[in-house]
C-alpha cells in the first residue's frame, strides 16, 4: 500500500501504457492476422477470437488497476485498514484479468497465429516455428510447477513480436489469401 501511494503517477502511467494501450493495439493485431491468414481459415478466426479475448482481458486489468489504485489511495486518507482490505480484493482481480498464474491465452495466441502462418507460409518459417515454441511455453506456464515459463515466452514474445512486426511491413498479404478473405462472408 505505501509503495502504491508513494508510486501513484508512475504506476498509472505504466498499467495505461503496459495493458490498457497494448491491449487496443494487440486487438488490432489480432485482426491484421486473421485478415492476412484467411487461408488457413479456422485455426486463424479461433486464434482471432482469442487474440481479441486476451486484448479485452489485458485492457479491462489495466482499467481496474488504474480505478482500483485511485479508490484505495483516496481511502488510505481516511482509514488505512481499509484501503489494504479493498486493496486485497481489488489487485488480484487484476492481477487475473492479466494472465497473473500464467500465459493461457497469450501463449494460445500466438501458438494460433503461428500454426496459421505455417499452414499458409504467410509469414517466415522460422518467425512460425518461434511462435509454435512461444505458444507452448505460454500454455506451459499455467501449470504451477512450470510457471517460470511465463518468463520464457515473455521474453520470447518481445523478439517475436517485433520480427512479426518487420516482416508484415515488409511484406504484402499473399494474392490468394486477400481473395479468399473477400470470397468468405
Amino acid at each position: 500500500m505505501t509503495s502504491l501511494v508513494a508510486n501513484q503517477n508512475s504506476m498509472y502511467v505504466m498499467y495505461l501504457a503496459s495493458y490498457v494501450v497494448l491491449g487496443i493495439v494487440l486487438a488490432a493485431l489480432a485482426l491484421a492476422l486473421w485478415k492476412r491468414l484467411a487461408g488457413s481459415p479456422t485455426t486463424a478466426a479461433v486464434g482471432g477470437v482469442v487474440g481479441l479475448i486476451w486484448a479485452c482481458m489485458l485492457i479491462a486489468s489495466g482499467l481496474i488497476f488504474n480505478y482500483g489504485a485511485e479508490s484505495v489511495i483516496e481511502l488510505h486518507a481516511k482509514s488505512p485498514a481499509q484501503a489494504v482490505s479493498a486493496w486485497q480484493a481489488i489487485e488480484p482481480v487484476a492481477d487475473a484479468l492479466s494472465s497473473g498464474q500464467g500465459e493461457l491465452l497469450g501463449g494460445l495466441w500466438v501458438l494460433l497465429v503461428s500454426l496459421a502462418a505455417l499452414r499458409t507460409a504467410a509469414l517466415a518459417k522460422a518467425l512460425n516455428w518461434l511462435g509454435i515454441l512461444i505458444g507452448i511455453a505460454g500454455i506451459a506456464s499455467v501449470i504451477p510447477p512450470l510457471l517460470d515459463a511465463v518468463y520464457v515466452f515473455g521474453l520470447l514474445e518481445i523478439v517475436w513480436l517485433i520480427w512479426l512486426g518487420i516482416v508484415m511491413f515488409r511484406t504484402r498479404p499473399s494474392e490468394q489469401s486477400q481473395k479468399q478473405s473477400v470470397s468468405t462472408p
